[in-house]
This record gives structure tokens, sequence and C-alpha cells, in this order.
């Protein structure tokens, strides 16, 4: 793909460039729906069926980034820290597990979908921080 406009002007999107943005937009969407699911909880006004959208985007965004940084290792013969990859999987087995609990905490589920998008997070902004060593 190639950019037009702005500073890099003709120079080529990569698939490294694309891992580090989609990672903003997992760390910071998944803050938010932790936030907006941890509100619902104590504010009714604010449980949407637009709640649960916006969540299940977000944690979709984080099976994209996996899958990004997957096709860079495998695909394109990268290296990356081995806990940025542990912390991706443990972001996906994270979303599996509060999927399979969904049900069984139906009472507390913006609290768990809220503390869940809240570790989530922290994951990524952890990953962030282990991928950018050296």
């Amino acid at each position: 793909m190639v950019l037009r406009g702005g500073d890099r002007q003709g120079t080529l999107l990569t698939l490294f460039d694309l891992h580090v943005a989609w990672a903003w937009i997992a760390i910071v969407g998944n803050a938010l729906a932790g936030l907006w699911s941890l509100l619902a909880h104590w504010v009714p006004v604010l449980r949407s069926r637009a709640l649960w959208w916006f969540t299940a985007a977000v944690e979709v965004a984080i099976f994209v980034q996996v899958g990004l940084g997957v096709a860079m290792v495998a695909g394109q013969g990268r290296s990356a820290a081995q806990f940025h990859m542990f912390y991706g999987f443990v972001a996906l087995v994270t979303v599996g597990i509060v999927y399979s609990y969904r049900q069984q905490l139906e009472r507390w589920r913006f609290l768990l979908y809220g503390l869940a998008g809240l570790f989530l997070m922290g994951l990524g902004l952890r990953a962030v921080t282990v991928g950018a060593r050296p």
C-alpha cells in the first residue's frame, strides 16, 4: 500500500507499521470498552447494544493484531521478544476465557468485561514495552 500526503508521501506502509499502528487501536479500544463496561455496571443508562458491538470489535482487533505479528514472524522471518509473543498469546486466551464465562457470570457481566478490557489494555501496553526493547 502506498501512502499519499504528509511527510511519508510515496513510501510503502510495511506490515511492521501496520502492526505498530494496530496495537494502539487495540490498546486504546480495550481501555475505552473496559471503562464503558465498568461504568455501565453502576449507571444502567450506559448499558446498550453499542457497548457490546464496541467490545466485540476491540476484542476482534486483538486477534487481528496477533495475526499481523504471526505474519511478520512466520512470513517475513522477523524475530520478536519471547515475552512480546507471550503477552499476545495471553491476550487471545483472555478473550476466550471471558467469552466462555459470560453465561455463568451473567449478573456480573459488566464487571467481567470491564476488568477484562482493562487487563487487555495492560497486556497490550506491556507487549509494546517489551517489544520496543532492542
